[in-house]
């Protein structure tokens, strides 16, 4: 696959373990301050959907970043504040109706997003074209932070080019939506459309479900087909947003972090749905298991070479 070769004739690569191997994870060692493992930003929750910045924002911390700051309505930051202590929360102004209002938020993420080494966006907002502006807001006044954008922030992509260090989380009825065609078509070619989407719009795409496309806009795709029944509920692709946010803080390229928060996502379904059954057991469940999941992959990549599964890694 080289570049400039039209997407669609592409296949993706399937992500094994020898070819996640090829891609850092970022700093995993135990030596770092909380400093050196990176400070992650999530903007996320609403007054309706206050849990999505927590799930995001605590699995950013599971992931191995060091610090992280959590951007919310202001009806809920201080509720947010208690059930997640370990984070500093920011209130942003709100509308009549509970939505954010984006014309003041930008100025109230100032200092939090010149902190940030990574950002979350998007997880429980309802998506309007003043949110997708905000998202170019934030992207141009951070040009070279990742920028992981999910949920109800997506539609900054119908504004124009994005970047390299932007990730797109859509699943499939949230890209049918952004492309203007039917669910369908998207469930039918995936793929194309995922390396098609990441070359016109400029960004990565992670393009969620039980086989997940990971695509860069240099043309690079990846596909990940250990997907987990138990996955498929609310909340769970908060979870993955938050992860790679806190890889990619802690220093994996963008989309070496999509493609292990993908793997982790799915390798945590796995446990879970071996010890509590295959559907059932929730989305705060899933960062829990990460970091046992870091340390046997890290770990065994150290002692005794590259795992042979990415949905069964060793067992330390």
């Amino acid at each position: 696959m080289t570049a400039g070769t039209d997407p669609a004739q592409r296949t993706p690569v399937r992500l094994d373990a020898a070819e996640l191997h090829r891609h850092p994870m970022g700093r995993t060692d135990h030596q770092s301050d909380k400093e050196g493992r990176g400070s992650v930003l999530v903007i996320a929750g609403s007054r309706e959907v206050p849990g999505a910045a927590l799930l995001a924002g605590v699995a950013a911390l599971r992931a191995g970043a060091g610090k992280l700051a959590i951007a919310t309505a202001a009806s809920v930051a201080i509720p947010l504040a208690m059930a997640v202590p370990e984070a500093r929360v920011i209130g942003l102004p709100e509308q009549d109706d509970g939505s954010l209002d984006p014309a003041k938020a930008i100025a109230a993420l100032g200092r939090a997003l010149d902190g940030a080494d990574a950002v979350v966006f998007g997880p429980g907002f309802v998506p309007s074209p003043a949110l997708a502006r905000l998202g170019h807001d934030i992207l141009s006044r951070c040009p070279s932070v990742p920028l992981v954008v999910d949920a109800g922030a997506l539609d900054m992509a119908l504004l124009g080019t994005l970047a390299p260090n932007v990730l797109l989380t859509p699943h499939h009825g949230e890209m049918a939506h952004l492309l203007g065609c039917d669910k369908d078509e998207v469930d039918e070619r995936a793929a194309v459309l995922a390396c098609e989407a990441a070359v016109r719009w400029k960004g990565c795409v992670a393009l969620k479900a039980a086989a997940t496309v990971i695509a860069s806009p240099d043309g690079r795709s990846w596909v990940h087909e250990a997907g987990q029944a138990g996955l498929a509920m609310s909340g769970s692709g908060d979870v993955l947003a938050g992860l790679i946010g806190g890889l990619a803080a802690g220093g994996a390229a963008l989309v070496d972090a999509a493609l292990w928060g993908v793997a982790l996502h799915s390798m945590a379904g796995q446990r879970l749905g071996e010890r509590l059954g295959p559907v059932g057991y929730l989305a705060r469940d899933l960062a829990t298991e990460v970091p046992r999941l870091v340390h046997e992959w890290t770990g065994a990549a150290d002692a005794k070479g590259t795992p042979s599964d990415p949905a069964s890694p060793p067992s330390g």
